[in-house]
């Protein structure tokens, strides 16, 4: 199917693809081996034992490489429209890209810095990929909006703005209640302390994650 698909389309839905299965492989290895709960873990702790630590680790860093060459090649995309209708200034353009290839280097980091052997760092690069990603993709709605309705129609402006809207929502209790959790840890039971914060912490984290992969899902039609 990827191989089927004009222009450079494959980019974005492998970008999906791929990513959607590092979280979930990740999940399911980690639930049936006993390292994780059912119930909503973050996702960094299906990636923390081995064996899915390994699979996730790899899984991700590719997840990030291909993350940077969508959005160079969305980059590329914008700078080529905007030559023809002039509708956002280059440098915004520019801007865009940078943030969105610091969110790359924040989902390496979390991908090479375990959970739990450098907890700070790990913690680190997860805000920086997470607040990164959220940024880039509300100024990529703003961009869509510039350039309707001759590169974009409203309904993609207006789905890419719902998932943004979202995604910033959300990430901000993932914040504010991961900042509540006193111990850092991945084999969370209901009722102990601390559980409400990471549970709800947790619902945001895979809010926003899935929030950036439904988001790419948008660029395939433009980048046929």
């Amino acid at each position: 199917m990827l191989c089927c698909m004009p222009g450079v389309a494959f980019v974005p839905a492998l970008l999906v693809s791929w990513s959607s299965a590092a979280f979930i492989i990740s999940y399911v290895i980690a639930v049936l081996a006993g390292h994780v709960e059912p119930l909503v873990p973050y996702i960094s702790d299906t990636g923390t034992k081995p064996p899915e630590s390994g699979i996730f680790g790899f899984m991700i860093n590719i997840s990030a490489l291909l993350g940077a060459i969508t959005m160079y090649i969305r980059y590329l995309l914008v700078e080529k429209q905007n030559e023809l209708s002039h509708f956002v200034r280059s440098s915004c353009n520019i801007f865009s890209l940078c943030i969105g290839l610091m969110g790359c280097i924040g989902m390496e980091i979390v991908a090479t810095f375990q959970e739990l052997s450098v907890p700070s760092v790990h913690d680190i690069g997860a805000l920086v990929a997470f607040g990164s990603g959220v940024v880039y993709i509300t100024l990529q709605s703003i961009i869509s909006y510039k350039s309707c309705p001759r590169w974009n129609t409203y309904f993609v402006c207006h789905v890419r703005m719902a998932i943004s809207v979202v995604s910033c929502i959300a990430f901000i209790p993932m914040i504010v209640f991961a900042s509540q959790i006193s111990m850092t840890k991945i084999d969370w039971t209901p009722g102990e302390k601390d559980y409400t914060y990471h549970f709800l912490s947790a619902i945001c984290e895979w809010t926003v994650a899935f929030g950036f992969i439904f988001f790419f899902l948008t660029f395939i039609r433009d980048f046929q």
